[in-house]
């Protein structure tokens, strides 16, 4: 990755193989073959049977939003979506751990069976997802790795390799990989303030058969819209119409507290929904729901254990315990306390400034004034000490044309996320002028 950073190596050369960069370095085939592994994950090399493996383009197919490692000077880090943690949240976490010692269930260090370790935390699952406005009806439910395994496990499941799934034209991140990972086309549908437009999701479906559709209506996706009822409901009755499966991506849970209903509780029949607990209590506890359409119970549960087997059953003590004596609720409404602060001083620090934010969420969308290219904001916001995200990063078509950047507003103290923002200020309220200096 430096290597690449700094010109060192440029797109197109060819890397050595696997066994001769092991015996230059001294290392197993094997730890070199995980590296290019991660590599080739992030994007920045690709591997071609029978020619080798070379340094790729890092265009937007690939590129992430957030920064790819921690940086190696003072950075505020505004590229990824992060809780507010405090103090309190490691001395609830300790506790947590204090307690399991003093009372450890067989089942978190013996148990091989998903049904075994996990079958006793559904009913836990159950009042979560009620928090989130589910109410299941005839769906199946899983307890996940989180929300990323849960969000794979519904495109896996939706669809088969060649076919079609549609999604906004900006959207999270990991979907155009995946897709392409999976053998699966991708195809942007326009949007307005409200989401996905229907009738432009029914045009498409004309056109070609659509087998899903990827949506983020709670104020998830980058550009920080939450989707009124009326839209959600529009969306259904095209989907019902066409027989397309829908994937509703809700893994802030309840802390977007001004919202429709999910679109589960709509159709019900054609729906995969997923939240988590990451972001809405404790980054550390990785465990997510999927709610699945009734039928497709056994066809998600073979596929999650294939890639997963099952979710980590300490994690999901932790949570029961939490949810059952209120402690995720009590974290939950903390942060979205914190985010509903972070937004007000945003606007107070951007006023004037054209954005988008939602009530609770976790970052906002900022278009460009005119003048500023994506890179070009990027790259003069992290000269003055400050990491944002490129619109690019969530685009699924090649011209993106909007420029914007997300800036996130978790993941540091306040008094930092201020001075971070007010560097942002400063900059889009400027001219722009060229970067001298790029690193």
């Amino acid at each position: 990755m430096q290597a690449i950073e700094s010109g060192q190596l440029k797109q197109g050369d060819r890397l050595p193989t696997h066994r001769n960069l092991a015996y230059d370095l001294g290392l197993s085939v094997q730890t070199v073959g995980r590296a290019y592994d991660e590599l080739i994950r992030r994007g920045v090399i690709s591997g071609e049977v029978g020619r080798g493996t070379f340094v790729r383009a890092t265009g937007n197919e690939t590129r992430t939003p957030y920064l790819p490692r921690n940086p190696d000077g003072p950075m505020i880090d505004l590229s990824l979506l992060k809780p507010v943690l405090e103090p309190m949240h490691a001395e609830v976490m300790k506790q947590a751990l204090r307690d399991l010692a003093d009372n450890l269930p067989t089942t978190i260090y013996a148990s091989f069976r998903p049904a075994t370790a996990l079958g006793k935390y559904r009913e836990n699952a159950i009042k979560w997802l009620k928090h989130c406005g589910i109410e299941l009806q005839s769906q199946g439910l899983m307890i996940t790795n989180g929300s990323s395994p849960s969000m794979a496990l519904a495109v896996l499941t939706a669809a088969n390799g060649g076919d079609l799934i549609a999604a906004e034209t900006l959207t999270h991140h990991t979907l155009k990989p995946l897709a392409g990972y999976l053998g699966y086309r991708l195809r942007g549908v326009p949007s307005d303030d409200h989401g996905m437009i229907p009738e432009a999701l029914e045009r498409l479906s004309l056109r070609e058969t659509v087998r899903a559709i990827y949506l983020m209506p709670a104020g998830l996706g980058p550009q920080a819209r939450i989707m009124p009822e009326e839209r959600r409901r529009a969306l259904v009755d095209v989907a019902r119409q066409r027989d397309i499966i829908i994937i509703e991506n809700d893994a802030w849970g309840p802390m977007q507290t001004k919202r429709p209903a999910p679109i589960a509780n709509m159709a019900p029949e054609r729906t995969f929904y997923f939240t988590g607990l990451t972001k809405c209590v404790m980054p550390g506890l990785r465990l997510g729901f999927l709610v699945m359409p009734e039928g497709l119970e056994a066809a998600t549960a073979n596929r999650h254990l294939v890639v997963n087997w099952m979710a980590t059953p300490m994690l999901a003590e932790i949570a029961a315990r939490w949810i059952e004596d209120g402690t995720a609720e009590k974290l939950t409404r903390f942060q979205a306390e914190a985010f509903a602060k972070r937004n007000r001083l945003a606007e107070i620090i951007l006023a004037g400034v054209p954005f988008r934010s939602s009530p609770n969420g976790m970052h906002i969308w900022l278009p460009m004034p005119p003048g500023w290219g994506e890179d070009d904001f990027v790259s003069h916001a992290r000269q003055q000490g400050v990491a944002v995200a490129p619109g690019e990063a969530f685009a699924i078509a090649d011209d993106h044309t909007e420029p914007a950047v997300r800036v996130c507003l978790g993941g540091q103290s306040i008094e930092t996320l201020e001075s971070g923002l007010r560097v942002i200020s400063r900059l889009v309220r400027s001219r722009f002028e060229p970067a001298l200096l790029t690193n």
